[in-house]
């Protein structure tokens, strides 16, 4: 199997743009594409759910590849609700190593602020399963994950402050990350008492309505940051289906077939990010991805492991909480955080970084994918 590294990275700044969808993208790859030292691409991938929805806006790779000079290569779309800029890189990874092509454009984009609260919310909700109960019931996603935290609370003895904690480390990695949504400075009262979106979940407590792209070259050659491995796996979609409602079960599958591509465990990574839609979403993902023990990363985070100086700092970009959240795009902007970390560049790095994680997740569990990645020199 050929050795595939990222050679090219680049992205907007996420929050509220003026601009176009095709914009935004063409920004972030070209970026990308100076960054890897302008490679001839044999084909362009774009991690992209709402763009028809929202931005009114579908066949972005031919209109990115038309955009960018790149020519009459094949491109796509790929779709998996939050987990699509992962799933897209996850794509172009296979492609490489099976040999069909040497090097890739993987772009993430989303277009959100265009519309109201209401109407993103709906989009959203499009990521359930909307042929069961659950959704004419009104349950979305803050009330899916709200009702996982309190029955997180109710088995462990966390309480909200662990959320506020957790929502808080976020906030301070992102006032260092030039390119976050959120950067001014907050503290534990503001957060507790912010505006409740769905008990126990305040505003600090979600991810935000984000604009943004993010964009990676992945190339078959040892030079880069070099991808270890990448897991996949896929899990109910629907909450009374789930048999253990404080497990992730798709995170747990896609970790396992990382972790067994690569040979590494969790004690071998230096940093990760994963993805904190929400607080509780966070608590969850370090323990099913093997950190800490089940019931215990309340505990983690309220003994600062999950910082610098911890166990394994989480998030240093800001997470989905404060970097922002353009679905589409999250998953490659992770793989960005984690790449400048590999390089010795990032925002909030982390001294003697040589292996790390990246894990998105789309639904409620219904994809999850974790990619690992290594230093020059490992």
């Amino acid at each position: 199997m050929r050795t595939v590294s990222v050679t090219g990275i680049g992205m907007t700044k996420f929050g509220k743009h003026d601009r176009s969808i095709k914009s935004l993208g063409v920004e972030a790859c070209r970026e990308a594409l100076r960054d890897a030292g302008q490679p001839k691409i044999d084909a362009i991938f774009v991690g992209n759910f709402m763009g028809g929805s929202l931005a009114r806006q579908e066949i972005l790779g031919s209109m990115l590849a038309s955009e960018l000079g790149l020519g009459a290569i094949p491109s796509a779309k790929m779709e998996g609700a939050c987990a699509s800029g992962g799933i897209a890189f996850r794509q172009a990874y296979q492609l490489i190593t099976a040999g069909i092509y040497d090097r890739v454009l993987v772009v993430g984009v989303e277009k959100m602020t265009l519309a109201g609260t209401e109407a993103v919310t709906h989009a959203i909700n499009t990521a359930m399963d909307n042929d069961s109960n659950e959704g004419p019931a009104g349950l979305t996603f803050p009330g899916f994950f709200g009702i996982v935290a309190n029955r997180y609370f109710y088995e462990t003895g966390a309480h909200r402050e662990h959320l506020a904690m957790v929502a808080m480390k976020n906030r301070q990695y992102a006032r260092n990350n030039q390119k976050a949504q959120f950067q001014k400075e907050t503290s534990m009262e503001e957060i507790l008492q912010a505006r409740m979106i769905c008990d126990p979940l305040g505003l600090f407590d979600c991810s935000p309505i984000t604009d943004g792209a993010a964009a990676v070259v992945l190339s078959a050659k040892e030079e880069g940051v070099q991808v270890l491995a990448s897991g996949q796996a896929s899990g109910p979609p629907l909450m009374q289906e789930i048999p253990e409602l404080l497990t992730i079960s798709a995170t747990v599958e896609a970790a396992r077939q990382a972790y067994a591509q690569a040979g590494l465990g969790p004690e071998d990574i230096d940093v990760l990010e994963l993805h904190d839609c929400f607080s509780m979403t966070e608590l969850l993902a370090i323990e099913d991805l093997g950190f800490f023990e089940k019931g215990s990363g309340w505990q983690a985070v309220e003994q600062g492991l999950t910082q610098h100086g911890g166990k394994i700092p989480v998030n240093t970009s800001g997470g989905l909480l404060s970097r922002g959240h353009p679905i589409g795009a999250t998953g490659v902007a992770q793989i960005i955080q984690i790449v400048s970390q590999l390089r010795g560049t990032a925002s909030n790095q982390v001294p003697g970084a040589r292996i790390g994680m990246a894990q998105n997740l789309g639904g409620t569990g219904a994809y999850s994918v974790v990619h690992l990645f290594a230093g020059k020199g490992v």
